[in-house]
């Protein structure tokens, strides 16, 4: 959905001087496009994985300075701005969820299909890892996370198997835990969805990284830091982020003013400007160039107005 989100940010993006921001860099392929497509534009790219900065440096290294590369986690975007002395943004883009290199790099431990430590951070010189999570958390806590991140219905199935393996021996590897969650389930539940520990998986990745708790700053500092006339797009793979950014965005392009007032004053005037009806989702085309595409989603709105004083 790549065209898609220059398409939406293009408006914004033509004028000399235009700074777009990409939150989310990975291997770059996102910010070389945008480098290329709006060749008068500055690019501040930022990622929490100091292997993703090396690998996409690499990419960028032909655009100079047009091209700043930062090490941080998207909520921390504006303390970011305010280093560099970048008042407001024509652009952001966001490409949620786990890049494609960390799931190609067997020894990360994101992927189920092949075995490896169970890590999972994005960042791999600070917090906990997936393993610790299985090993340390209580029951009650492990069932949580399965159901509101995996969105697992058989959490409380998985999870008594995960305790009463962790007593024997804590869990280090991903072979393990893939092969304790398919023993675990009916055989029902193992005849649909794809391999039966993906969302497990996933749900150990977004506790693991804190994603829910970080898009939910960030996607709000994103839109502060707009210009007028500025636009944001994002791609979300996970019905929790895309409810998320559903929700800042239906907020900013909502009147806040008391009800019943006969003329709205302008401080009560919507600062967004929706840019998709819903959720717009891949093409079939798309999703069979690249599967992994299948479950986004892309939302994105424009920046009309500034805050209220």
């Amino acid at each position: 959905m790549l065209q898609r989100c220059l398409d939406m940010l293009a408006p914004a993006l033509t004028e000399p001087g235009a700074v777009v921001v990409d939150c989310t860099l990975g291997l770059g392929g996102h910010s070389e496009a945008l480098l290329t497509r709006f060749p008068e534009a500055r690019l501040v790219a930022l990622d929490r994985d100091k292997e993703a900065l090396r690998l996409s440096g690499e990419r960028l290294a032909p655009f100079g300075e047009r091209a700043t590369l930062v090490h941080a986690v998207y909520d921390e975007l504006p303390d970011v701005l305010d280093r560099l002395g970048i008042p407001r943004v024509q652009g952001v883009l966001f490409d949620l969820g786990v890049s494609s290199m960390q799931l190609d790099e067997a020894d990360r431990g994101f992927a189920y299909a092949q075995d490896a430590p169970l890590d999972m951070r994005m960042d791999q010189t600070t917090g906990i890892s997936a393993a610790e999570v299985l090993n340390t958390y209580p029951a009650g806590e492990l069932v949580r996370i399965l159901r509101a991140y995996g969105e697992e219905k058989q959490a409380k199935r998985i999870v008594s198997a995960i305790v009463r393996e962790r007593e024997k021996e804590p869990f280090s590897n991903s072979a393990r835990l893939v092969e304790l969650i398919r023993d675990s389930l009916p055989q029902a539940a193992k005849r649909t969805g794809g391999n039966p520990a993906k969302r497990t998986f996933q749900a150990l990745r977004i506790e693991v990284n804190g994603e829910l708790s970080v898009l939910e700053r960030a996607i709000p500092a994103a839109v502060k830091a707009l210009a007028v006339g500025g636009r944001i797009a994002v791609l979300s793979y996970h019905s929790l982020e895309d409810r998320l950014v559903k929700q800042v965005f239906a907020a900013g392009a909502a009147t806040t003013a008391p009800p019943g007032l006969p003329v709205v004053p302008e401080r009560y005037q919507p600062r967004l400007k929706l840019l998709t009806r819903g959720a717009e989702l891949p093409t079939e085309e798309e999703v069979a160039e690249n599967r992994r595409a299948a479950p986004a989603r892309l939302r994105g709105a424009q920046r009309i107005r500034e805050d209220a004083e």
